[in-house]
């Protein structure tokens, strides 16, 4: 019995690898966050494996009866809407059962919309902190204040609704010189790598630029080399 954990695109399709298109049509039946949306990248494909939707609002009984199918029939897979799963998605929730069951559970690496940045973002990151999204009310003041000392890069995601306050509650509490990289739509038509200060960041995204989903990396405090 064995569950793969595929990361899937998170824009341009072209980069699905081999060994995932290999499994998607080789497992028994696909786990989706959306079904909607990944039936465009099996169909792109000429993938026709079965697909079942799991999702944050899935109940314990819908884990229980992907389980047991996976006992029966073999194999499953799972992915996200995009990206790499498990990164801030539902899906450790699925895996946590599986492993007790004694299901083997296999990753098939590949997209990810942080170490996309990381990778490009020009600034010391032998080791960070990742935040998955910030919370929308509570605790978000205290995170963000949290970053004013810190010796190592924090990153996070924010949504295209949030990103302008944002960027002023790093001006707030960070001052208007910390260096930050963003990456806006990472792999897709509109893609775009800010590096520079917040003061510049402020300039640079107006409400052309601020439409998509954002990384977002905020260096530390003594890191003073504009990239």
């Amino acid at each position: 019995m064995k569950l793969f954990i595929i990361a899937t695109p998170i824009g341009n399709l072209g980069d699905i690898t081999l060994r995932a298109l290999e499994t998607l049509k080789e497992v028994h039946f696909v786990i989706a966050e959306d079904t909607r949306h990944s039936k465009i990248l099996l169909n792109k494909y000429n993938i026709e494996t079965t697909l079942i939707s799991f999702h944050a609002q899935s109940s314990p009984t819908k884990i229980q009866e992907i389980i047991k199918r996976i006992r029966k029939e073999g194999s499953a897979a799972y992915i996200s809407d995009a990206g790499t799963p498990c990164v801030s998605d539902p899906g450790y929730r699925l895996i946590t059962e599986a492993i007790k069951e004694g299901i083997e559970v296999i990753p098939i690496p590949g997209p990810s919309a942080l170490t996309a940045l990381v990778s490009v973002a020009g600034v010391p990151v032998d080791s960070f902190v990742f935040h998955g999204f910030l919370p929308h009310k509570k605790g978000r003041q205290t995170i963000i204040k949290s970053f004013i000392d810190n010796k190592i890069s924090q990153i996070f995601y924010e949504s295209v609704h949030r990103f302008p306050k944002l960027l002023n509650e790093l001006l707030e509490h960070l001052g208007e010189n910390r260096i930050i990289a963003v990456g806006r739509e990472l792999t897709k038509i509109h893609e775009e790598v800010f590096r520079g200060t917040i003061k510049e960041a402020l300039e640079h995204f107006d409400t052309q630029n601020t439409k998509g989903e954002f990384v977002v990396l905020v260096t530390p405090i003594n890191y003073s080399r504009k990239v």
